[in-house]
């Protein structure tokens, strides 16, 4: 009798919190965004969230019912923008070829960063421009060739908290490696 007691009180937890979590979800909508090339970074109402995906797997994410501003950026391509209005309980679809741009004359410098124990999600914007994510600068094959010059870098979470800012100098030839603590 009292096992059948447990597993009825079981039951009935996993009811309720399975109720909560339907309910919790009826109050956001998604957006999921298929745009090419994939690590374009996606920007809702002037916030970082996350590549439009990983691994060539589109990712979702939720946003409160109502409507927003979407710039889709990455730094080899022209950005785009649009608005679109999330339903609760549903998922809106962008899908975006992005414009590429011409590329800059060589020579060029290469910036490294190593994430330490941040998200390979967190963003990497210099001179107040998206330029990726960490996990596209924290590997020996991985960098991002910049000309020579003085950069203002700062690199933000997905929860847009600032990690790290300051400035940088890119020299022709070299690597600049920044490492976040």
């Amino acid at each position: 009798m009292n096992s059948k007691r447990s597993i009825g009180s079981v039951i009935l937890l996993g009811m309720l919190m399975f109720g909560k979590v339907a309910l919790a979800q009826k109050d956001k909508g998604y957006l999921k965004v298929d745009a090419n090339p994939g690590r374009t970074g996606v920007f809702v109402d002037d916030k970082y969230l996350g590549p439009s995906a990983n691994f060539r797997v589109d990712r979702t994410y939720p946003l409160a019912p109502g409507q927003h501003a979407v710039r889709l950026s990455e730094p080899r391509y022209k950005d785009f923008t649009t608005t679109v209005n999330i339903e609760a309980g549903k998922t809106t679809k962008i899908k975006q070829a992005m414009e590429k741009l011409p590329l800059p004359e060589p020579p060029y410098g290469m910036l490294k960063i190593v994430k330490g124990n941040h998200s390979k999600f967190t963003g990497v914007f210099l001179n107040d421009h998206f330029m990726g994510h960490v996990g596209e600068y924290d590997n020996s094959l991985q960098g991002q060739l910049l000309k020579a010059g003085d950069y203002q870098l700062k690199v933000v979470s997905p929860e847009g908290q600032t990690i790290l800012e300051e400035k940088i100098s890119i020299k022709d030839n070299q690597n600049t490696v920044v490492k976040l603590k």
